[in-house]
């Protein structure tokens, strides 16, 4: 069995999961947009035929229910593992919100408790055959992203971003961050990256520093795509995902062709292999 086709993180998840490949969704600052470009990425690859799960390791702020309109629904556990909840679009979901009773509750734990959760949301849940697992993180490079990529073999990261010098600056953090702990970064998201022109089909850049070019060069990554700042991406982190508009449509199946497209180099030095 290839490298890419074998269970990722097989040491460790439960023996009758196959999981072909774990994507981290990064940020290094909240309110970039992250967990909906993670939500836009996992119902793409649905649509594209793919199996898929989005694990929300957002401990303190899981927002993945909310934008896959899962209601009341409710993960359980049979005993000894947790049986994720499907979307209405065929996502297998497990985030904290469809664990506790009430999603206003706040989640007052130290680190390592909240690192404890994220692995036994891998480990523990009942994932079965994914082609994609998509790990929601929260931003910044705490505990929660140092579990991920210790104990789980990622494929890959996907950074998100929004064009403002001082958001570069700490994403950066979080690159430097995959670099070291042997993690390659699959690419760059920049969400508000322009206003669409209501009369033209011009990209209205309003941020007038946007070094997106140069970031880009400087970590040589590649760019995944660019989100609009519209009033439809606005509805989608206030009322959840429904039908795309053509525009945004558009930038979504490219940005996922790209990810779908990408394959893992592995150096193999942080397992052992």
């Amino acid at each position: 069995m290839t490298e890419e086709n074998r269970a990722i993180g097989d040491s460790t998840n439960k023996p009758n999961n196959n999981i072909k490949k774990v994507i981290g969704v990064m940020s290094g600052k909240g309110g970039v947009g992250k967990s909906t470009v993670t939500t836009l990425l996992a119902q793409q690859l649905v649509e594209n035929g793919h199996t898929v799960g989005i694990l929300d390791a957002d401990i303190t702020g899981p927002s993945i229910p909310k934008l896959l309109n899962m209601g009341d629904a409710k993960a359980y556990s049979d005993g000894d593992f947790i049986v994720p909840v499907m979307s209405q679009s065929g996502i297998k979901v497990v985030s904290l919100n469809l664990l506790i009773d009430e999603e206003e509750a706040p989640v007052i734990w130290r680190g390592p408790m909240v690192g404890g959760a994220v692995q036994q949301f891998y480990n523990d849940t009942v994932w079965g055959d994914l082609d994609y697992l998509l790990i929601d993180m929260p931003p910044g490079t705490g505990d929660v992203a140092l579990t991920v990529m210790q104990s789980i073999r990622l494929t890959g990261i996907v950074m998100v971003s929004i064009p403002q010098n001082l958001v570069s600056m700490i994403v950066a953090k979080a690159i430097n961050m995959a670099k070291q702990m042997d993690i390659p970064v699959i690419g760059l998201v920049e969400n508000m990256s322009y206003v669409p022109c209501p009369s033209c089909d011009e990209k209205i850049r309003i941020f007038k520093d946007d070094n997106l070019d140069s970031f880009l060069k400087e970590y040589d990554l590649d760019l995944l795509g660019e989100l609009p700042m519209s009033a439809e991406v606005i509805d989608i982190t206030n009322n959840g995902i429904k039908s795309l508009s053509p525009g945004l449509k558009e930038e979504v199946v490219a940005m996922t062709k790209k990810v779908e497209n990408y394959k893992r180099k592995y150096s193999m030095s942080m397992f052992g292999k």
